[in-house]
């Protein structure tokens, strides 16, 4: 049996509701940047404590009445702080599951309920004591003649594979592998930088996800993800804004507490509401909300259009749900379903590299071609737009070739680039060039 001192130190205890005897029917391991996590799977909900030593660091996970049905030799830790896990019964039918570490911790854990895809949980998740941050927002507005970043955010991840289709198909997969061919199109142009929010097979919380937007300074940030139904012949892509009514209750939870207040910073914002009275801070709240839905739905409809061009829509407009991910008060947001992973035909799209990278493309030009008209002061794009700006004006005879030829672009950049959806021209008609 594994023991403890009596005299050890910095114990921290968390408890649960509880059943009586559950089996421990499987381990699994997750692997984040910031924190490892450990998924205890149960038969039943249980009790359990956490406690933590030092000398050498270790902590202790105690489950009331449980029995071990699985092993943890299979789990990998090279990556971990965990140097190796051990186990014993504890007062013939308690458990007890010895984590000796490499480094100190901050322990966190929790329970999940039984749902559709899995029993009851025990998680535990291991934060390491210091965090490193690639990018400071101080430091990305400072810059001149900067980049728009944009924070690509591949759903779900870890324990939660999001939507499952047929022949085992994660969403989780899908969306990662969609999300990494975007950050690529966005390093590879002069004028933008792609940010994962997650590139790697971890869950990341939600509040989480929007911390990470903020902390890369980002301009923009896009979830994607794929849609499911009870009825396998629904499909199609859909793209969504926060509602009005999810960026009302958001703006309440922003202005309960000073900590959320002085949270409010992005990527092209200097919002900052610490230092303002309720009122003040009420209303630049609400102009802050308004103004960022506004760019949302509008960039909402480039990508959209875009999409549009390489698979099916669900849903011919911008849509709008109170997605929680969504909810950032100064950084436009929006949540792309790339379609029904529920539709046979559609899951086989959506896990084929060469759909993705049309998915990707799409998602890409449509942010390209909204920020191409609307970019952000001190970007490089804007210094580019400010010198290239053109504008033409449709004589007898044009067409979208020629003219297309004439300014080294292309016709469907042209259309992209002027929102339109067909290559018809009048006489008269004006319209944009886009920047080479």
């Amino acid at each position: 049996m594994v023991g403890l001192p009596c005299w050890a130190a910095g114990i921290m205890l968390l408890m649960s509701t509880y059943a009586v005897g559950a089996d421990i029917d499987s381990v699994r391991l997750w692997q984040a940047p910031d924190y490892t996590r450990l998924v205890i799977d149960l038969s039943e909900a249980a009790e359990h404590q956490l406690i933590i030593l030092k000398n050498p660091n270790r902590l202790v996970i105690d489950l009331t009445d449980v029995d071990l049905k699985t092993t943890f030799k299979t789990l990998d830790l090279s990556t971990t702080p965990i140097a190796s896990i051990r186990h014993a019964v504890r007062n013939k039918s308690d458990f007890r599951i010895v984590l000796d570490l490499n480094s100190s911790v901050n322990p966190k854990s929790f329970t999940l309920k039984a749902n559709e895809k899995y029993g009851n949980r025990l998680v535990v998740d291991l934060y390491g004591k210091k965090q490193a941050v690639s990018k400071t927002v101080d430091k990305i507005l400072e810059r001149k003649n900067r980049k728009i970043t944009i924070a690509i955010d591949a759903g779900h991840g870890g324990e939660d594979p999001g939507a499952l289709g047929p022949k085992k198909i994660q969403e989780k997969i899908v969306a990662l592998q969609i999300a990494k061919k975007i950050e690529k199109l966005f390093d590879q142009n002069t004028h933008f930088d792609g940010v994962l929010v997650r590139n790697g097979d971890y869950y990341v919380g939600h509040r989480k996800r929007m911390a990470i937007a903020h902390q890369s300074g980002a301009d923009f940030f896009i979830s994607v993800h794929a849609d499911a139904f009870t009825q396998s012949s629904v499909n199609g892509a859909s793209v969504y804004a926060l509602s009005t009514k999810g960026a009302t209750s958001e703006a309440a939870r922003y202005l309960a507490s000073k900590e959320n207040r002085a949270d409010l910073i992005g990527g092209a914002s200097t919002l900052s509401l610490d230092d303002k009275d309720d009122v003040l801070a009420g209303v630049l709240l609400d102009l802050s909300m308004n103004e960022t839905l506004r760019r949302s739905l509008e960039a909402g409809k480039f990508v959209l259009n875009n999409m549009g061009r390489v698979t099916k829509l669900h849903k011919k407009r911008v849509e709008q749900a109170s997605f929680l991910v969504l909810k950032s008060p100064d950084i436009p947001s929006l949540l792309v379903e790339t379609g029904f992973i529920s539709n046979p035909r559609e899951a086989r799209l959506l896990s084929n590299a060469d759909h993705q990278k049309k998915i990707a493309q799409a998602i890409f030009d449509g942010l390209v071609d909204y920020y191409s008209l609307r970019p952000p002061v001190g970007t490089s794009l804007a210094g580019s737009h400010d010198k290239q700006k053109r504008t033409y004006v449709i004589a007898r005879g044009d067409t979208l070739g020629e003219i297309a030829q004439r300014y080294d672009t292309s016709v469907s950049k042209i259309l992209r680039y002027n929102n339109l959806t067909s290559s018809s021209i009048r006489v008269g008609q004006k319209i944009s060039i886009p920047p080479s």
